[in-house]
């Protein structure tokens, strides 16, 4: 099991300041461009809007969605499309996940998780595999989430932990509760594999 660091009571503006220094730290280790995974919905832009006011090189940094729902890249539920918005004025490219795209190392894999313990788009009826050897996977969703009603594509579990760092933001009481579940073995959820897969520290903003 992953050795878990929990920062309660984190405000938005508390991780945009963490994730400042350690894509600062990463971009200055590394002799040329880095790639990050990022979630998909509402929780990352506030603090995606407060990072991009930061001195970032953003021309070095090519942003990964976790997951992406299989929509045209301008449809509102597009993953890919909202990062775009947020992050292509500052100078960051942003992937379109294909199956065949060659996922590399990230210096840093943001995750979120939903209330059923999914994460990226590894939904419990999907019976993600912790040593998947397949890095993309295509997936329906079962049952279709009725606010988003499309097929998926994510990255697997080994594909995310591909990373120097992995962080999760957790918000609602609710949420938590799953995760210190997840962080204690005590569920066998998507977010547990990881964690018992995970061997960086894993950090969680609560």
């Amino acid at each position: 099991m992953a050795e878990v660091e929990l920062i309660a009571d984190a405000s938005d503006e508390t991780v945009a300041r963490w994730l400042y220094r350690r894509l600062a730290d990463a971009l200055e280790r590394a002799e040329g461009p880095i790639a990050i995974c990022l979630p998909g919905g509402s929780t990352p832009t506030p603090i995606l809007e407060q990072l991009t006011g930061s001195p970032l090189d953003w021309r070095r940094i090519t942003v990964w969605p976790g997951d992406d729902r299989m929509v045209p890249p301008d449809h509102p539920a597009s993953n890919a499309g909202q990062l775009r918005l947020l992050l292509e004025p500052v100078g960051a490219e942003v992937v379109t996940l294909t199956i065949m795209e060659e996922v590399p190392h990230f210096a840093l894999t943001w995750l979120g998780m939903g209330t059923d313990g999914h994460i990226a788009s590894l939904f419990p009826s999907a019976d993600p595999d912790p040593a998947d050897p397949q890095p993309i996977r295509q997936i329906t969703p079962d049952p279709l989430p009725p606010e988003a009603p499309f097929d998926r594509i994510t990255l697997t579990i080994p594909a995310l932990l591909n990373a120097d760092e992995v962080i999760f933001v957790i918000r609602g009481e609710e949420k938590q509760v799953i995760f210190e579940a997840a962080m204690m073995g005590e569920i066998d959820l998507p977010v547990t594999r990881l964690l018992e897969a995970a061997t960086q520290k894993v950090t969680c903003f609560a």
